[in-house]
């Protein structure tokens, strides 16, 4: 019998794989139950509906990602490494997902809100460690904020895969090297807390 953990990614891994295959208007709890092979009191009792679903589905995804970013020694390395590692995980599944989910939340509310938690959940981030540890280095001040070169990536990110545009390593430099070194550098302090 599965339990805990094990359950809650069976949960979560079965809404990603519906929401590819189905979309978000015919992914159905009793879908998720049947795939995970998991109640839907189980599913219920963890999350209120569809949109929280499918935001901790999109949270567990990104988590993967922030727990350990890569660290080549230098603010440009961390971020292509970073970027790289992002974009190699976006493969057609990801991109009919994501697309879904844009058109998805045009038409329903509470998905908009969840999927705006989702992305402005700054400890799904990678920037915020590689700013971090590129102050302690000495290559930004330790206040500079790593939101704006997170949405700017997120944005371009988006722009070309909704374009059908490749991920290749000539966008990534040209991303880092032309927006997100020179934004960063700019130097735009954190927000106080």
């Amino acid at each position: 019998m599965v339990r805990g953990t094990e359950r809650e990614q069976a949960i979560l891994a079965a809404t990603l794989e519906l929401l590819g295959e189905v979309g978000y208007a015919a992914m159905t709890i009793d879908a998720v139950a049947a795939r995970a092979h998991a109640s839907k009191t189980t599913i219920y009792r963890r999350w209120s509906g569809k949109p929280e679903l499918v935001k901790a589905a999109l949270d567990h995804l990104d988590a993967d990602e922030v727990a350990d970013p890569p660290d080549t020694g230098t603010l440009r390395g961390d971020l292509l490494a970073a970027l790289r590692a992002s974009c190699a995980r976006i493969d057609d599944r990801y991109v009919v997902l994501m697309t879904g989910l844009i058109h998805a939340m045009r038409l329903e509310p509470d998905l908009a809100d969840a999927l705006r938690a989702h992305v402005d959940n700054e400890d799904l981030s990678p920037f915020q460690v590689i700013v971090v540890r590129a102050a302690v280095r000495g290559e930004l001040p330790a206040d500079t904020d790593s939101r704006p070169a997170h949405h700017v990536a997120e944005g371009q990110i988006l722009r070309h895969m909704l374009l059908g545009r490749p991920l290749d390593a000539d966008f990534l430099t040209t991303l880092v090297d032309t927006l997100l070194l020179p934004l960063l550098t700019h130097h735009f302090p954190s927000e106080p807390t």
